[in-house]
């Protein structure tokens, strides 16, 4: 059959055309992907940068100065948010939580705090953890005391009351302690004594189960050298950036954060620990103090 150039250069034509077309939806398409990427690690929070647009999403602060922020891996970061909880008012914007009990149905604000909130007794608290990476979570509380002295360490999560025990993490997954359907759904800060002066929580993210820790219904007491060794393996070097958003009410994507991951446009954790030159496959310890006020 002769083709003649006449037809050769329709079809080029078309081709064209056709690229020209399905190119751009596929840029867009990749650009889109990206941007649902959730991500915690973005040297544009703390690196110096003249754009306008980089500058705006700049809103952490190294608050260890002590500790570079070079050479860390963007996957081995974690993001903690505290939240304390009050009262819901008619004009309030945020999101609820909504508490029932033997009495009545309560409705409560929760905001966010900075570690630094010097807290009351009776306060009510949530901790929510994101992690950029597939693995396990633990989180364990002590009481300090005004000597300086500990207490005896307590595996508050996973349990068999917070969603069914299950404690692993992935990216854009929300874990929330307590979980919204438990009762009640936050803790209650509580002297033990009169010289008990903070709360000392501690975060680790691990790569695989911890070896000997069996999920309970309840709270179990660890052997103090234990966790102080995972502390001494996986606890040193640990920086944090710290954003500016207390009093930052609870919103519509953290609370269906437990049914759906975040996107990149969720709002970012209070908290970002980190530690320079570690891998995935490395856990890591990282560790908040809750003061109450004197």
């Amino acid at each position: 059959m002769r083709v003649t150039a006449t037809f050769v250069l329709l079809i080029l034509i078309a081709s064209c055309i056709s690229f020209c077309l399905v190119e751009p939806r596929s840029t867009v398409m990749a650009q889109k992907a990206d941007e649902m990427t959730r991500k915690l690690w973005d040297t544009a929070f703390i690196g110096p940068s003249n754009n306008r647009k980089s500058s705006k999403r700049r809103a952490y602060r190294i608050a260890t100065p002590n500790v570079p922020v070079e050479n860390v891996a963007p996957d081995t970061v974690v993001g903690v948010t505290i939240w304390r909880l009050r009262p819901a008012k008619r004009y309030d914007s945020g999101e609820r939580l909504i508490v029932h009990d033997d009495e009545a149905t309560k409705e409560w604000l929760p905001e966010r705090i900075s570690p630094n909130t010097k807290l009351l007794q009776g306060d009510r608290l949530r901790i929510s953890v994101e992690a950029v990476r597939s693995g396990y979570l633990y989180v364990i509380n002590r009481e300090q005391y005004a000597d300086g002295t500990l207490g005896e360490p307590y595996l508050i999560f996973p349990t068999k009351r917070t969603v069914g025990g299950n404690n692993e993490v992935a990216i854009g997954r929300l874990l929330e302690i307590p979980a919204q359907d438990d009762s009640p759904p936050f803790f209650t800060m509580r002297k033990s004594r009169p010289d008990h002066v903070a709360e000392v929580v501690s975060v680790i993210v691990t790569p695989k189960p911890l070896e000997g820790i069996e999920i309970t219904d309840k709270a179990q007491k660890l052997p103090d050298a234990e966790v102080a060794q995972w502390e001494k393996q996986w606890g040193s070097s640990v920086g944090r950036l710290e954003m500016s958003t207390e009093g930052q009410a609870w919103t519509k994507e953290e609370k269906d954060s437990s049914t759906r991951a975040l996107t990149a446009s969720a709002p970012a954790p209070q908290l970002v620990f980190y530690r320079p030159s570690i891998t995935h496959t490395e856990p890591i310890f990282v560790k908040l103090r809750l003061q109450y006020r004197k």
